[in-house]
């Protein structure tokens, strides 16, 4: 039995963190599902911005658009929709099977609406509507604007995935988030089924106290925080208020586990995937991690047990997690906004080269 295949034996969903034309195409990604198990995949700017710079595939699809004067976000929309339709037809047998617990595909609002609530929501609305697939979250921030355009997205029947979470407090908010949307539901007399998966980042607590954790604590910060996030994750499953919605016919929100690629050359390739094994969970991976995964015969052990005594030992060493989580955050918005903005830049030098053409 492969790798990838154990994960889902210990109730964990496996999805890839990419897509391009190409992935669809040539068939790449059916071969995923079929033999590597992928149930669901994950997209965001960066991958977009990769796959159109660095292959043709995207090529007659933007002259076509610009034909029908189509240009910048409008026409990536565009693009990225085709997609991700595409994918989730791909995935739309999973969904199904599996009552909608599984294979979803997800697209992003403009980051550039971090901070601003009521675009964030009506991008969402929009957007899922464009795409028509029941089986396509749409990703909003866990920041403190995209938080209560998550509550409303979910009261609207808008499944969401929420990304950029770096800490167990801010996953607790964002669920709470979840909570009240679903409440609201019931309350209204609307279906409570609406999915949603919370997406904690990891590696990049790793990359971001590398200079600063004694040699002994490197590469363990971000599983010990993934360590504090699934405990609180399973106290509120747990916990009376969630009972209530899923005893009306909700279902739960998971947690997602983001940024598992290795960062460090001298760790193992399958460092997070390893630790991050764990049951009502979902590990999404880039390409290269999903064939390092493949190529393992065995995972060894899951999370170990003492993250709190970890952490307790990244406090002694000057380590500020509440410090490093904000910065993790805005940081995160940040890099998301640029990326877009490469993203967008690249389509207007690509618009320009064929135009010329």
């Amino acid at each position: 039995m492969k790798t990838t295949q154990k994960l889902h034996d210990i109730g964990q969903s496996l999805w890839l963190d990419n897509i391009t034309r190409g992935l669809l195409s040539s068939g790449t990604l059916q071969r995923y599902i079929e033999k590597l198990s992928i149930t669901g995949l994950t997209s965001n700017p960066t991958i977009f911005d990769h796959a159109i710079k660095n292959s043709h595939d995207y090529d007659e699809a933007i002259s076509q658009k610009m034909k029908e004067g189509k240009s910048g976000e409008a026409l990536f929309f565009e693009l990225a929709i085709e997609d991700l339709k595409q994918a989730a037809d791909l995935f739309r047998p999973i969904y199904d099977r599996t009552n909608g617990v599984d294979g979803w595909v997800s697209l992003e609002v403009s980051p550039l609406l971090a901070r601003d609530t009521a675009r964030t929501l009506s991008a969402a609305k929009a957007l899922h509507a464009r795409a028509g697939r029941p089986n396509l979250f749409i990703k909003i921030p866990g920041t403190s604007a995209g938080l209560p355009a998550i509550e409303e997205a979910i009261f609207a029947g808008v499944p969401i995935n929420v990304t950029l979470l770096f800490s167990g407090a801010q996953y607790v908010a964002a669920a709470e988030a979840y909570l009240r949307g679903i409440e609201r539901r019931i309350v209204a007399g609307l279906n409570p089924d609406v999915g949603s998966v919370a997406s904690l980042f990891v590696s990049r607590w790793d990359v971001a106290v590398d200079e600063k954790a004694p040699e002994a604590l490197r590469n363990q910060l971000g599983i010990a925080i993934a360590g504090e996030t699934y405990e609180r994750y399973r106290a509120l499953l747990d916990s009376p208020r969630w009972k209530r919605i899923l005893n009306a016919g909700a279902r739960s929100q998971r947690l997602l586990w983001a940024s598992t690629g290795t960062k460090d050359p001298k760790a193992s390739d399958i460092l997070y995937v390893q630790a991050l094994a764990l049951p009502f969970t979902v590990n999404t991976m880039p390409e290269a991690t999903l064939k390092a995964l493949a190529a393992h015969e065995e995972f060894g052990e899951a999370l170990p047990s003492n993250h709190g005594e970890k952490l307790a030992e990244f406090a002694t060493a000057g380590i500020d997690t509440g410090a490093v989580a904000a910065q993790l955050l805005e940081e995160g918005v940040t890099s998301f906004a640029k990326s877009w903005k490469d993203l967008l830049a690249c389509i207007a030098s690509k618009s320009q080269v064929l135009k010329a053409a």
